[in-house]
């Protein structure tokens, strides 16, 4: 017999670790036929949303985007987005103002969602909607170390003031050295499993759960287990540090 009580989430000031077992589905207009579970948003202190959505064939995300971006990307399975098929490691981009319709589900995919509300920069265009493919996208090394992968899924350019990447570790690999640093962060893990250190406390992480990181909250992760650790995640960037 499990316990009910036990769960490996925990939830802090400023960071977070959100396992599936604790997921409570909610309801979200225009999003229809679906379970969406919201993991990561403003309630708990973060300056983003995140969210998973389980879609079937009859399921229907519809809306029109007004002060918040989105970045929606296909953990399994197969939809189409403003009409486009979109496989698992497939995503796009719907910047503010922009209509966007995801349909035609097969039974049990799994869509990944970061919404941000976007902060316009003066003499620069606000981007255009982006479809694109993580397998198209080259992991380079990490600081120089062949055992950690980053892909940039979003341009590294000023327009766009959110961030998403791919972060592979193959077994063993690890951070070299803490993190501090003003960005926010978002994650999931799509493979693996590993050690996250956050503000210094350690939690055993695998694929499925979830992780908020405030500013400056440290981390440091570890890839543990015969298998490369994978994890997806968001990050605010481009924009000036502070409104003083």
């Amino acid at each position: 017999m499990e316990i009910s009580a036990l769960t490996r989430s925990v939830v802090k000031s400023n960071h977070a670790v959100i396992c599936p077992d604790g997921y409570v589905n909610s309801v979200v207009p225009g999003w229809t036929n679906c379970t969406v579970n919201v993991i990561i948003n403003e309630q708990m202190g973060a300056r983003f949303c995140q969210t998973q959505i389980t879609l079937n064939e009859e399921s229907r995300l519809t809306g029109i985007t007004q002060a918040s971006q989105i970045f929606f990307y296909v953990i399994q399975g197969q939809c189409t987005a403003n009409e486009q098929l979109r496989t698992a490691g497939q995503f796009v981009y719907i910047p503010i103002g922009t209509e966007y319709t995801i349909e035609n589900a097969t039974a049990g995919t799994q869509v990944l969602t970061f919404h941000k509300v976007y902060e316009e920069l003066p003499g620069y265009d606000v981007p255009a909607i982006l479809f694109g493919d993580a397998a198209n996208v080259a992991g380079n090394p990490f600081l120089g170390d062949p055992a950690l992968r980053l892909q940039v899924l979003l341009p590294d350019e000023l327009p766009f003031d959110m961030a998403v990447n791919i972060f592979t570790y193959d077994p063993g690999g690890h951070l070299p050295f803490v993190e501090t640093h003003i960005m926010e962060h978002g994650l999931i893990y799509l493979r693996g499993q590993g050690v996250y250190m956050l503000d210094h406390q350690w939690y055993p992480i695998r694929k499925g759960d979830a992780i908020w990181m405030a500013p400056y909250c440290q981390q440091w992760f570890t890839a543990m287990g015969k298998e490369p650790a994978v994890y997806i995640y968001y990050k605010n960037v481009n924009r000036f540090p502070t409104t003083i």
